[in-house]
């Protein structure tokens, strides 16, 4: 798992709508909490999704956005985003390339592990959370990143 302090590998993905997206692209608006997660429908991802779409408004305040990254293809990340009407951008890492590079590759090469990264606009690793099983925790750390950007732009 790429630590605090450390650069963030670049990357491009398609995202749900099959759209090619960089990391690059998706910072040149402001700073990310980029999420990795195991898979579309499944009960802790949903619940995880959920927890984020359900803070988006106090993310936008802050100027943090959301990014999501699964195996799943852009058809899946589709209808997963419009079933729980996720407003925020979900990638498509179908070979795991992405994954392999961010360190959150499961066990045995089997799965994703559940990992949280909050990116700078410099592409710095600000902070991140790695909690395969604990979901709240995702959330809790998103609150924390909410917090230190309010605070820090007063």
């Amino acid at each position: 798992m790429i630590k605090s302090g450390e650069r963030a590998p670049e990357f491009t993905l398609p995202d749900d709508a099959s759209k090619d997206r960089s990391l690059t692209e998706l910072l040149s608006i402001g700073p990310i909490v980029l999420y990795f997660y195991p898979a579309d429908f499944t009960p802790g991802c949903t619940r995880q999704a959920c927890a984020l779409r359900d803070l988006h408004s106090e993310l936008e305040a802050s100027r943090l956005r959301v990014v999501g990254i699964s195996p799943q293809s852009p058809e899946s990340h589709a209808k997963f985003k419009a079933k729980y009407q996720l407003p925020y951008v979900l990638l498509s890492d179908e070979q795991k390339t992405v994954i392999k590079m961010y360190g959150v590759n499961g066990p045995l090469g089997m799965g994703v592990r559940r990992a949280t990264y909050l990116i700078d606009e410099s592409r710095r690793v600000r902070d991140a959370v790695l909690a395969d099983f604990m979901v709240g925790r995702h959330s809790d750390f998103v609150r924390k990143a909410i917090m230190l950007r309010a605070t820090s732009s007063q």
